[in-house]
């Protein structure tokens, strides 16, 4: 996993991220969701290298990376805290503009990346994902019933992580077959973190706050993404399901908007890593 790749701590100022990095080529940064860590990327890391060199971290609060104390606002766990720590990850390792490709919760990293430091971000890559803003907007009972975790996850009144840290592997139920068995080790050991699970949590919470007023400011603002956005969902996923074609949902957020379904599951870096890369790398070098 991860041959030939560089293996880093790094610190940022906010935190302390974990890194792997490695290839040639005009620079690519992969970001994970939740649960995973960088290890989800591996299979796509490694068709990406030829092409371009590839920065994938685990994000602040995830995996091996640090946890920063939280606030009652949960501003540490934004996705605009997190964006901070990713740009001063790729100057660190001496990327003044790169590409960016965000997954779930790295989704919405990705896209507070791309939209707070545009100087930075040459191409943006969506996958299963509409901004977070407009997800909670458009927010319905059909929504609520399929993404209770959120709300879950989100609250503070019975915090989530009791619940979680009693039975980890029960929780996640996270199958080795698809991602290989050495991201699995990677994933599980930080699952059974209970600094990690309330990491993941705060970051839930910050997205019910701190990063939906973000979203909200940004379009009454009239703000929008300067480079172009490529959208990439998964047809076994609900995104057609819950919003139709999702291209729809970024074109007020994007004037160049392009995309398409992969045949998957919700984990495309996993299950679908050759489409995948090849999507990425195609983009990355238009």
């Amino acid at each position: 996993m991860f041959e030939y790749f560089a293996e880093d701590r790094i610190d940022v100022g906010e935190a302390e991220l974990y890194v792997r990095h490695g290839g040639t080529g005009t620079p690519v940064l992969l970001l994970h969701g939740h649960p995973r860590t960088h290890a989800t990327w591996h299979k796509v890391a490694a068709l990406l290298a030829p092409h371009h060199t590839v920065v994938c971290p685990d994000l602040r609060g995830y995996g091996r990376s640090s946890k920063p104390p939280t606030t009652p606002d949960h501003s540490p766990y934004s996705k605009r805290a997190m964006a901070r720590d990713m740009l001063a990850l790729m100057r660190a390792l001496g990327h003044e503009r790169f590409a960016v490709a965000g997954h779930d919760r790295g989704a919405y990293v990705a896209h507070r990346l791309a939209m707070d430091h545009p100087e930075a971000v040459t191409h943006l890559v969506q996958l299963d994902s509409v901004p977070l803003g407009e997800a909670l907007a458009r927010c319905d009972a059909k929504f609520a019933t399929a993404w209770w975790h959120w709300w879950f996850l989100g609250q503070t009144a019975k915090p989530a992580e009791r619940v979680i840290d009693a039975d980890p592997d029960a929780w996640y139920q996270v199958d080795a077959s698809a991602m290989g068995e050495e991201a699995y080790a990677d994933l599980r050991r930080a699952l059974h973190d209970p600094a990690t699970v309330h990491a993941m949590c705060e970051d839930y919470r910050a997205g019910l706050g701190v990063d939906r007023a973000a979203d909200d400011a940004d379009r009454a603002a009239g703000r929008r993404l300067r480079c172009p956005l490529l959208l990439l969902w998964a047809t076994k996923d609900d995104m057609e399901d819950l919003y139709g074609d999702p291209r729809e949902v970024w074109a007020a957020w994007a004037d160049d908007v392009r995309g398409r379904p992969i045949d998957s599951g919700h984990h495309m870096a996993e299950e679908a890593p050759a489409e995948l890369a090849a999507a990425i790398r195609d983009f990355a070098a238009s």
